[in-house]
């Protein structure tokens, strides 16, 4: 019997070592990825860019800069003001690259030779909101004169930046249409236009028109961007002449000896990038079912309808 009893225990002693001795190794894991190696540190790694305040409030720049950085070993300071106090900042040789939204005054940028290197990058448009009850009855206008000059001849508060950026300088394009005359810290402006001034911002003008139950123009993306802490509806839109156009502009190196050349012409570059150009396409529609920007790298103004 104790026989039989060590038969049976050496049987099963050998049958698993057979069966552990078939099973095939496990494989090696995959060795991990190597991480990216960092690029390069510039020589001169600071950038200064000067940019309208609605590539911030619309969260855009949040998502682009750093991108920009990881990619170049750059990094970016970004300034961000009207387009006309942006350019200024590139008259004096305070920036190395501005991102702005003033076609006519950057063309004169570009003639007074303060700028090189003007490229298309994007687009949006321009839109009047005011308050859900619209005392003006501006809502279906088919153009935007026909909205403000309702609102004129109601006399209800209209809300302008007052501060020369691409907003501003649209909106009073508009005005002199219909034979208003207004103009930045002027006395003689209308009682019921009322100016934030330089430094207000698009959002917080938004917010000051949402919580004096006035009108203003603002650009699209810093509307949706922000739209549910406002008492503002979307009231006139789709005129041509509300299209909202955004270039990046190098500052001219030849007149500035401080001016970041390399580093302006680095982000310029970025800004163009097929890559980037998908980032800006798609920024917003997770958020809103809409792009906040329509990227255009590669065309024409004229393909735009702007002049």
């Amino acid at each position: 019997m104790k026989a039989l009893l060590v038969m049976i225990m050496l049987i099963g002693l050998v049958s698993t070592i057979v069966a552990c001795t078939s099973k095939e190794p496990s494989p090696a894991p995959a060795p991990a990825p190597a991480p990216a190696p960092a690029p390069p540190k510039p020589a001169n790694p600071e950038i200064i860019m000067a940019s309208t305040t609605s590539t911030r409030d619309s969260g855009l720049m949040d998502v682009l800069i750093p991108v920009f950085e990881q990619k170049t070993g750059y990094t970016v300071k970004p300034i961000y003001v009207g387009s006309g106090a942006a350019m200024t900042m590139g008259q004096q040789g305070n920036a190395d690259v501005l991102l702005v939204h003033s076609p006519a005054a950057e063309v004169t940028f570009m003639q007074n030779g303060y700028g090189i290197n003007r490229r298309l990058i994007m687009h949006n448009d321009f839109i009047i909101v005011g308050p859900p009850s619209d005392p003006a009855g501006i809502k279906g206008t088919n153009t935007a004169v026909d909205a403000l000059k309702k609102i004129a001849d109601a006399k209800i508060n209209f809300y302008s930046r007052g501060d020369n950026s691409g907003t501003d300088a649209l909106e009073k394009s508009l005005w002199k249409k219909i034979g208003i005359s207004v103009a930045d810290n002027s006395t003689s402006n209308p009682d019921w236009y009322i100016e934030g001034g330089t430094g207000t911002g698009m959002l917080d003008l938004l917010r000051i028109a949402s919580e004096k139950v006035g009108y203003t123009i603002t650009d699209r993306s810093t509307y949706l961007a922000n739209q549910k802490v406002l008492s503002l509806d979307v009231l006139a839109q789709g005129d041509p002449v509300l299209l909202n156009v955004y270039h990046v502009i190098q500052v001219n190196p030849d007149k500035f000896t401080n001016v970041n050349a390399e580093g302006a012409k680095a982000f310029s570059d970025f800004m163009v990038d097929p890559a980037t150009q998908a980032l800006i396409a798609k920024y917003g529609m997770d958020k809103y079912g809409q792009p906040l920007f329509f990227a255009d790298a590669g065309k024409t103004e004229a393909e735009l309808g702007s002049k």
